[in-house]
């Protein structure tokens, strides 16, 4: 394959401020690399303003890489409903996209909250603590060569007000009592690996996305890298 040709065009959302600017750079320098090893294009944008339905269709893949799903514009958050209820591309959420309730003035965004399974956020450890995260459906493609169990050093848990588990497919969960230290902030039933079935669009959320320490996970590494292929189609 020569330079000039692209097996798909990936978009990607990512913060450039705040708690998660960190990972969104050292996730930069590992996407690039992974796009050259895999002969994929990507783009980087940092806020909603350039998104609508004929700037989505270059994309086949959408990174929404630590970006929250809310003041997006409203040509952009149109285009995004449409991208993925018709199945115009794949999409891959990270850690802050289910930052879902009433933040900074905006409303909730009810859409985007059933897409990932009708969960509202509710709480989160502040402190940073360790977990081990526990596959649950070890056949689906995201999940190939990824350990049965793998620790995740470094995470501010979100809890949310239910579980996704009802509305969605569970593809990786974490133990709460394996947290070190422990916390008493848990939801019980605690997914962080999922897919909703119920749009057109291959999606997979991956709630782990705080620390850049995780691109030195292999685990992790090897989830992100198995999420973009498939959910770009391949």
């Amino acid at each position: 394959m020569s330079h000039t040709e692209t097996t798909f065009r990936a978009l990607v959302l990512a913060e450039n401020g705040g708690h998660h600017v960190e990972y969104s750079k050292r996730g930069k320098v590992w996407l690039d690399l992974i796009a050259e090893q895999g002969g994929f294009a990507i783009d980087y944008i940092h806020n909603t303003d350039p998104i609508d339905e004929s700037f989505l269709s270059r994309y086949q893949l959408i990174i929404q890489l630590d970006y929250a799903p809310y003041a997006w514009t409203d040509a952009a958050a149109a285009a995004f409903v449409s991208y993925i209820e018709q199945g115009k591309g794949g999409w891959i959420g990270f850690h802050h996209a289910s930052l879902l309730g009433e933040f900074d003035g905006y409303p909730m965004w009810q859409w985007f909250s059933d897409f990932l399974g009708g969960i509202r956020y509710d709480n989160y450890i502040a402190g940073l603590v360790q977990g081990v995260v526990n596959v649950e459906d070890a056949g689906h493609p995201v999940m190939k060569d990824v350990p049965a169990s793998f620790a995740v050093t470094k995470e501010e848990w979100y809890t949310y007000e239910r579980s996704p588990r009802p509305s969605v497919q569970v593809l990786a969960s974490v133990d709460e009592a394996t947290y070190q230290p422990d916390s008493p902030i848990k939801m019980g039933d605690h997914p962080v690996v999922w897919t909703n079935p119920n749009v057109a669009a291959r999606n997979v959320y991956i709630f782990m996305g705080h620390s850049p320490d995780l691109f030195d996970n292999e685990a992790y590494t090897t989830l992100f890298r198995n999420a973009i292929f498939w959910a770009a189609g391949g």
